[in-house]
């Protein structure tokens, strides 16, 4: 039974006619050694050239990412009972949210994302803070299954302004 070497069989160990190449070809361009240049395969040289950003958006990713980390640094300022209570808060503020979409009232979509991404920021901290503690997985969910039942029902603090108006 013959058999065939897979760089035989490969069409990368071929060459294009006319193209002489002194150095083997591989799949990952980058590796090419022996100054080949990519000026013959004109796709590949702005393919293999790092994408640039347009002007100016790089500058609102990184006033994006400079906002998100000072809002982590007042999380972790914040002590665990004051992240407890903002959770529920938040929660609640979600939930109104849910119900503004149900009734098709007028609200901005764009607070579901804020809201539950601070959410899982502020758990996260606390989840942070109990792993230096020594608290295991299974201790943490059994703590968290009592803080969940602990808590008192009250108005998110939208609806709460808006009694005291």
């Amino acid at each position: 039974m013959a058999t065939m070497s897979l760089a035989a069989a490969s069409p990368l160990a071929s060459t294009p006619r006319g193209l002489a190449v002194s150095t083997p070809r591989t799949a990952f361009l980058g590796l090419r050694t022996g100054g080949a240049s990519l000026a013959p395969f004109p796709g590949l040289a702005a393919a293999a050239a790092p994408p640039r950003l347009p002007a100016g958006r790089g500058d609102a990713a990184v006033a994006r990412m400079a906002k998100r980390e000072q809002e982590l640094e007042e999380i972790r300022a914040m002590p665990t009972e004051k992240i407890e209570e903002e959770v529920v808060d938040l929660k609640g503020e979600l939930f109104m949210l849910r119900l503004k979409r149900s009734a098709r009232q007028e609200f901005k979509s764009s607070e579901f994302g804020r809201m539950r991404k601070r959410i899982a920021r502020m758990l996260t901290v606390k989840r942070e803070r109990e792993i230096e503690q020594g608290i295991n997985k299974r201790l943490s969910r059994k703590l968290d299954r009592k803080w969940k039942q602990s808590i008192v029902v009250r108005p998110p603090p939208s609806l709460r302004e808006n009694k005291e108006e």
